[in-house]
């Protein structure tokens, strides 16, 4: 009872300072408001607020939930704020021209760092980072690192629809909320952002935004991470390996969001419109 309560305690918490993230943010934004609006795939306008106010407020629910080593503390709140950090610098900077890794590692060669690089290569020194705060094992810290920075960019990629990066969010850590100690904790937090804007998003009044969804991801990584020893780790790992290497076609991929069930969750409570 009392570890299903510090989950609830921590989810509610990532939810209410989300929501209150996300007003402060509508009522002042940071810097200009033209830089903190897009318009999205239907050519309707929206705003990005919703992604940084998901990485606040995960971010603070870890920070302040008790039940964690400070070393787990550290790792996860500096993964998800790096990330959001990393995504933010894309989302302002980015060209939609430029996106997907194959695109960023051609650039690459070209000798262009591309603002898709730097996030890459930010979120994945993060994750390596938050990988050695974790583990004891220098293999375990790798692997680890490579989930964390692994699920960032799988949440990430399916973010090209409404509501689509804060379901996957939802979907994947619901099952480590079954979970005991400081990985369900964890998963939480991010679970608990991602339902707190949910509504806005799939309502398209604002988007997680390569930082929103980035962060979210970061920090379901290192819930990941907590719960796996090294054949979990390594299985993950490859997985997330699989997902880039195909990554740039799983946002178009047909087949996969129109199947029974899949479609049904993905349209949930979107906005219908003419344009797909």
């Amino acid at each position: 009872m009392k570890a299903q309560s510090g989950r609830l305690s921590v989810g509610l918490a990532a939810a209410g300072a989300t929501r209150a993230a996300y007003a402060q943010l509508r009522r002042s934004p940071p810097v200009e408001p033209r830089m903190w609006r897009r318009t999205n795939y239907a050519g309707r306008g929206v705003e990005l607020y919703g992604g940084l106010a998901a990485a606040a407020g995960a971010a603070t629910a870890v920070a302040a939930a008790r039940g964690l080593t400070l070393r787990t503390r550290l790792a996860a709140v500096g993964a998800a704020l790096a990330a959001a950090a990393c995504g933010a610098y894309d989302d302002q900077h980015g060209s939609p021209a430029e996106r997907g890794f194959g695109t960023h590692m051609r650039a690459l060669r070209e000798l262009r760092f591309t603002p898709g690089a730097v996030k890459l290569f930010g979120i994945g020194a993060a994750g390596l980072a938050a990988g050695a705060l974790l583990k004891v094992h220098p293999v375990d810290r790798v692997l680890a690192g490579v989930v964390i920075a692994g699920t960032a960019h799988a949440v990430n990629l399916v973010g090209v629809r409404p509501g689509r990066a804060a379901k996957a969010v939802i979907a994947l850590g619901a099952p480590g909320l079954l979970r005991r100690g400081p990985a369900a904790l964890l998963a939480a937090a991010p679970v608990g952002a991602a339902a707190a804007v949910l509504r806005d998003d799939v309502s398209e009044r604002t988007m997680l935004g390569d930082a929103g969804a980035h962060a979210l991801g970061a920090a379901l990584g290192a819930a990941t991470a907590v719960a796996n020893g090294r054949a979990g780790l390594l299985l993950h790992a490859a997985a997330l390996v699989a997902v880039t290497a195909v990554g740039d076609r799983i946002p178009t991929a047909g087949w996969l969001w129109s199947a029974p069930g899949v479609r049904h969750v993905d349209s949930w409570g979107r906005v219908a419109h003419p344009y797909g």
